[in-house]
């Protein structure tokens, strides 16, 4: 079934200068979470995630599609599902050997390979 999750969250860019991968905390009302970002693997991925942190724009947004099982959806609606603007998608890095497994993340797109923008998504089980 799919939902809304009626809480926000906030990105935190963390610049640990022994961290080989960049780490993000992203903070929601539920508590905080810290994301490892593999650079090596996409790079260009990662920068575009990181400049959507840097300019804020997650501040508030909300988990728009919750799939029991699944995954958890956000990085594109503020509450009341008011769509948020995007720059141009990015080329699809997926052929990178990482896998949508329990507790990662990936960026979402249509069925265009090539789709991906701001949403993302958070695996809660190996897909």
């Amino acid at each position: 079934m799919k939902k809304a999750v009626a809480f926000l969250f906030a990105f935190v860019l963390s610049c640990a200068a022994h961290a080989a991968n960049p780490m993000v905390e992203m903070k929601t009302s539920m508590g905080s979470v810290t994301i490892e970002l593999y650079q090596d693997k996409a790079p260009k991925t990662v920068e575009n995630f990181l400049q959507y942190v840097k300019d804020g724009f997650y501040n508030g947004v909300i988990f728009h599609r919750v799939i029991d099982g699944f995954m958890i959806q956000g990085g594109g609606f503020e509450p009341g599902m008011k769509q948020k603007a995007t720059q141009a998608p990015i080329e699809n890095e997926a052929k990178n050997g990482l896998r949508n497994e329990t507790g990662t993340i990936a960026m979402a797109r249509t069925s265009d390979p090539h789709s991906a923008s701001a949403q993302f998504f958070i695996n809660v089980a190996d897909n």
